[in-house]
């Protein structure tokens, strides 16, 4: 345990010296990693990491979105539809329940399925829309739990995003 708390705190100074920080996504607040599904309020600091994921950074994920092979996006911002990423695919209310083997598990196992072909390796970011959101958070635990292997949390969102001044586009039509 030692070590890795040594670990996020190396990563917490080192890592906004390599990559422009954008919109909180490199703060710690000594929010500990969880490994299970976070109850609300969804609205509160996030840890710097997610057990079995990556966490990225604004810099990190633009490269690889213009890389040869982009990684499936999926927003999981609740509302009526909200500006995002292009190209993301929006799961609203996907961060929401209560453990691993609620309903909503079984709904998020079948929409991955879906949106990945069945592909179990692939790259999956998941975000939501700030550094303080835990929805993101709780569907990256719920894609590693249904044994996803290239699963990363893009912990500043949609604000990190814009902040950096990268593109927005609408999104309007959740995944069904």
């Amino acid at each position: 345990m030692k070590r890795i708390r040594l670990l996020l705190m190396f990563f917490s100074i080192v890592w906004p010296v390599f990559c422009h920080a954008f919109a909180e996504e490199g703060a710690d607040w000594g929010v500990a990693p969880q490994s299970q599904i976070r109850k609300p309020p969804y609205s509160a600091p996030t840890p710097l990491v997610v057990p079995g994921g990556r966490t990225v950074v604004t810099d990190e994920l633009r490269a690889l979105v213009r890389g040869q092979t982009p990684p499936l996006l999926v927003d999981v911002a609740g509302g009526e539809g909200h500006m995002s990423i292009p190209d993301a695919r929006w799961l609203p209310g996907a961060g929401r329940g209560i453990h691993f083997l609620d309903p909503l598990q079984a709904a998020i196992a079948d929409w991955l399925v879906e949106l990945t072909r069945g592909d179990k390796a692939r790259k999956l970011v998941f975000f939501c829309v700030d550094a303080k959101c835990w929805l993101s958070y709780n569907v990256a635990l719920r894609a590693i739990a249904l044994g996803y292997s290239d699963v990363l949390w893009y912990r500043g969102g949609v604000v990190a995003w814009a902040e950096a001044g990268l593109p927005l586009a609408q999104v309007e039509k959740p995944v069904k």
